[in-house]
């Protein structure tokens, strides 16, 4: 049997933190997400976040990444159909719920650092460009007036 050492515990434990760390945070596909219910985005919501907040600012990143490419993979209709689910869950809501949701949106804009917000509004606008000129033309109708 291996003679055990403080330095081979602590080798062994920074290890373990290192591969329980390492995991990357897996994006949810867009089609599947939709489909649950309400009480289970907002469970797996919180479990993301949680995640997300204890991950590095390179596994933040590579999440953001991977859920970008997953939305641009879908077809037109597919982000038609799912833009569609999302509104009528939005209309669904009571007012309540609706500020509920758009505060908790203001306070992680807000908890954003200023690199993180200016990578967001990047990747907002290059979503954009790949978006079909009918697509833009209907965000554009929804925008409100400024």
């Amino acid at each position: 049997m291996p003679f055990v050492t403080p330095f081979r515990v602590v080798l062994l434990l920074v290890a373990c933190i290192g591969f329980a760390h390492a995991a990357p945070v897996d994006a949810p596909d867009p089609q599947a997400w939709a489909q649950l219910a309400p009480a289970e985005q907002a469970v797996r919501r919180a479990e993301l976040r949680q995640r997300l907040q204890q991950a590095t600012p390179l596994e933040r990143q590579a999440f953001r990444r991977q859920l970008r490419e997953r939305l641009e993979g879908l077809t037109p209709a597919q982000r038609q159909a799912l833009a569609a689910q999302t509104r009528d869950r939005w209309q669904a809501l009571s007012p309540d719920e609706r500020d509920d949701l758009i505060r908790e949106r203001r306070e992680r804009l807000q908890a954003m650092s200023p690199e993180e917000r200016r990578q967001l509004l990047q990747q907002r606008r290059q979503m954009l460009d790949r978006l079909s000129a009918p697509e833009r033309e209907a965000l554009r109708e929804k925008l409100p007036g400024r």
